[in-house]
């Protein structure tokens, strides 16, 4: 559970050992975001990290963007990034503690953050996050990891498992514009909320 802590990631943060940050927004969610044409749609993503899909989504004219995490000095760190920005709330808080629902709900390495123990309650924590017909939008890992966790990986099947009971599958497939170093290890999705 150690590994769930603010002062865990904040610590992760500090020294820059976030190993699968990518310095930038991915390929696949920015091709997403690209075709969504509504910017007044409510936007979450959960265990932020640096924020770079905020940043596209704000270039792109979006308009109700939350980012929620739990490392203190990262929060500090959004929040002075984006003062000038009204389109966008920081929040540092649990995301099992999150009550506000909105449209669709970014997914960028925040399930691999997690302990493997809290993926049904994340599956159903991002149901209850969501409005109906709400969208979680975005990629898991297709692969295990040879080093103890985080990240954590998983297979399709296992993932499909925790997601079935809440949502309605659209797609869940091998991803074939991953950044480079990703390529052939990622799954893309795009479940409705049941």
């Amino acid at each position: 559970m150690e590994k769930l802590s603010s002062e865990f990631w904040n610590n992760r943060y500090i020294n820059k050992t976030t190993q699968w940050d990518l310095g930038e927004v991915s390929p696949p969610l920015k091709k997403y975001i690209d075709q969504l044409e509504d910017k007044n749609i409510k936007i979450l993503i959960p265990g932020c990290g640096n924020a770079y899909e905020a940043e596209y989504l704000l270039k792109k004219g979006f308009k109700n963007i939350t980012l929620i995490d739990i490392a203190t000095d990262l929060v500090q760190k959004l929040k002075i990034k984006f003062q000038n920005n009204s389109e966008i709330v920081v929040i540092e808080e649990d995301f099992f503690n999150h009550q506000i629902t909105y449209d669709l709900i970014l997914e960028q390495t925040f399930f691999c953050a997690l302990d493997k123990t809290f993926r049904s309650k994340y599956a159903q924590q991002m149901s209850n996050l969501l409005n109906e017909d709400g969208k979680l939008v975005g990629l898991l890992f297709n692969r295990e990891f040879e080093t103890e966790g985080p990240p954590f990986g998983g297979s399709e099947q296992e993932y499909l498992n925790y997601f079935n009971p809440f949502f309605e599958v659209l797609t869940f497939e091998n991803c074939y514009n991953s950044y480079s170093k990703r390529a052939s290890t990622e799954l893309f999705m795009i479940l409705k909320k049941k």
